[in-house]
């Protein structure tokens, strides 16, 4: 019994460990050595990926400026976002989408590696949506570099708590420019830099990961297992 309740234990443990439910490289579906081509259809798994409130993009080198965290070298794209909102209009309004579903998927941690240009907006805000339509703010405005023109990789948001977006075909997200703390204005990257509409927001390497939701049969199983061992503890 207690193999069987250890092997149990462990079965459950091992379906429900983190893996990438979808990630976006941004590469060529067929390399071609050209960083200036590039695809928004996902590496891995499904979703789709879309631009917000009138920002434009083009695709560019993620191996540039150091790098992203894309292993893939000399055929690296990135999505290269412009055209931002006018300084002190549009709070929250302009970014980059993504909709992924998270059916039988739990336990949410969203990564992505991005570049700000000199000129673009310091800050910017994550938000998600569980019905596809409405997003939500989650957590404080992400403080960007100082220093423009180089990659800040692995952001990571963790939504683990936030139960609504489990098991959930409307899962989105949004990263969205944002005014700086306190203010109505946005603030460029760097210290001394003025903010443009030109500016860019480079992006690599978007990561859905998940873990899946134990099978109601697995979890059966492990509960009537410690239901017996405990019985035959007190039986002596």
């Amino acid at each position: 019994m207690r193999s069987l309740l250890t092997l149990s234990f462990f079965a459950v443990v091992a379906s429900s460990q983190a893996a990438i439910l979808t990630q976006w490289n941004f590469n060529s579906t067929t390399s071609d050595a050209n960083t200036s081509t590039g695809t928004t259809l996902p590496a891995i798994g499904t979703g789709t990926a879309s631009l917000v409130g009138g920002v434009t993009a083009t695709f560019a080198s993620g191996d540039a400026s150091g790098g992203s965290t894309d292993p893939n070298v000399g055929d690296d794209s990135a999505w290269n976002t412009t055209t931002y909102a006018a300084q002190g209009t549009g709070d929250k309004t302009r970014g980059v989408q993504f909709l992924v579903s998270t059916v039988g998927q739990q336990n949410i941690v969203v990564t992505w590696d991005i570049r700000h240009s000199n000129t673009s907006s310091r800050w910017t805000q994550f938000q998600y949506t569980t019905d596809g339509v409405n997003f939500v703010d989650f957590g404080s405005k992400i403080d960007g570099p100082t220093t423009g023109d180089s990659w800040n990789n692995t952001r990571s948001v963790d939504l683990s708590t936030v139960t609504a977006v489990n098991n959930n075909a409307n899962f989105g997200f949004r990263v969205v420019s944002t005014f700086a703390p306190g203010g109505s204005v946005y603030a460029g990257t760097t210290t001394a830099g003025t903010y443009a509409t030109s500016g860019t927001m480079r992006y690599d390497m978007v990561t859905v990961n998940a873990s899946p939701v134990p099978e109601p049969a697995s979890m059966i199983a492990l509960g009537a297992g410690l239901l017996a061992l405990a019985r035959r503890r007190r039986n002596g």
